[in-house]
């Protein structure tokens, strides 16, 4: 019998909770270490994960517990020291979304992983939402034809208390939400859409969130501490961090190096909560209401008038509550990569992608909408990941 993997966790914020995964996988794994700098941290870990798993205070002890694998879910701008150093150490790395704040710091970490050999896999759990699938499965059967377009709204119902209260709402930390969040959904765009970002141009403001005065540093506490559907309407919100500089508004139009075009829009000032696509090709096109649960996916691909249901209607199953399962399919897919190296559904590469067309989106937006080129991969790493770790 092969023994268990020895997986930690560091960063104990709000997406550490994914680390509760670890345990009862097909494959075996165990959550053995926890690592955070700050001293509430340890509490937090232990409420967590429980009192067998070791916590460390720094990098060094954690790595001496002598992991398998490591999750990273530190602060973005944190993303690629953590995990340059985990990987060079000989961990395998599940590093949450999105890869790096900047795009020199994302070949960073790829680049670390090609030094090392050490396995990356970077947590972009919408792959495996069942919405996204649904539409990727749609496009591959080929009932839409030849994908030309695909739109994205993002209506981030919770963005006050997402991304307003923390270090989510300072530039210096996250770089733009078009980053940040928009990592998803890109990610998404581009997988569905079977090509990257090559150009890309954006508008966007900081047009409700900056006029609120109640400003608190939150430091002390966590999302679950402030977060609550009550905090409404948006100008009514307190407590936002002290600094606010990051747009709550932004639109971007790309166009893809297979020549697709995407468009896609974030406000986080809407009263509800979900993202909606509209694929369209050559024969067709699909579009999803609701992104969870109960909601549906329709495809149109007959001439007519207006026909709300569509031609083919197909149910979203799962992630009741976001992408919870998701998060689990995620964490299989991962311990299964670091046992077997076994093919993935994410990229490296693709994360890089990602990061990329939104920090270039935002140079568009801060620079009067010129229209930007993204910057491609180094070849070697290019050709590293498609040949080491396929999707």
């Amino acid at each position: 019998m092969t023994s268990p993997l020895r997986v930690g966790v560091i960063g104990i914020g709000a997406r550490s909770a994914i680390a509760r995964n670890v345990e009862n996988r097909a494959t075996p794994a165990r959550l053995v270490a926890s690592c955070d700098p700050r001293p509430e941290a340890a509490e937090r870990a232990r409420s967590l994960f429980g009192d067998h798993v070791e916590f460390a205070s720094d990098i060094e002890a954690f790595i001496a517990q002598g992991l398998d694998a490591a999750i990273v879910t530190t602060p973005d701008d944190t993303h690629a020291d953590v995990a340059e150093r985990l990987l060079l150490a000989g961990i395998a790395v599940y590093l949450e979304k999105p890869l790096a704040t900047s795009i020199a710091d994302a070949d960073r970490v790829l680049q670390a992983a090609y030094d090392s050999g050490s396995r990356l896999y970077v947590g972009h759990n919408m792959r495996h939402m069942h919405v996204v699938r649904t539409l990727r499965d749609i496009v591959r059967r080929g009932e839409i034809g030849e994908v030309k377009a695909i739109w994205c709204r993002h209506f981030v119902g919770n963005g006050g208390d997402y991304y307003f209260k923390d270090w989510h709402a300072e530039r210096a930390r996250v770089g733009s939400l078009l980053l940040q969040k928009g990592a998803h959904d890109l990610d998404v765009i581009h997988w569905i859409a079977g090509g990257y970002t090559r150009d890309v141009s954006a508008i966007g403001d900081l047009a409700v969130y900056g006029q609120v005065e109640s400003r608190r540093d939150n430091r002390d506490r966590l999302l679950g501490d402030w977060f609550s559907y009550d905090n409404w309407p948006p100008l009514a919100q307190t407590d936002l961090n002290p600094l606010v500089d990051v747009e709550d508004i932004s639109m971007m139009n790309m166009r893809l190096d297979n020549g697709v075009l995407a468009s896609y829009q974030q406000c986080h000032f809407t009263p509800d909560y979900w993202r909606n696509y509209t694929v369209i090709g050559t024969e067709g096109r699909a579009e999803n209401f609701g992104d969870s649960a109960g909601g549906v996916v329709r495809v149109w691909n007959r001439r007519h008038a207006y026909a709300a249901r569509g031609d083919i209607e197909y149910p979203i199953v799962g992630d009741e509550t976001g992408h919870g399962d998701a998060d689990a399919l995620t964490l299989d897919e991962f311990l299964e990569f670091v046992r077997h190296g076994s093919a993935t559904d994410t990229s490296p590469v693709a994360a890089r992608q990602a990061i990329a067309a939104g920090i270039t989106a935002a140079e568009s937006l801060r620079d009067g909408s010129r229209p930007r080129v993204v910057s491609p991969v180094p070849h070697h790493l290019l050709e590293y990941f498609e040949r080491h770790q396929r999707s």
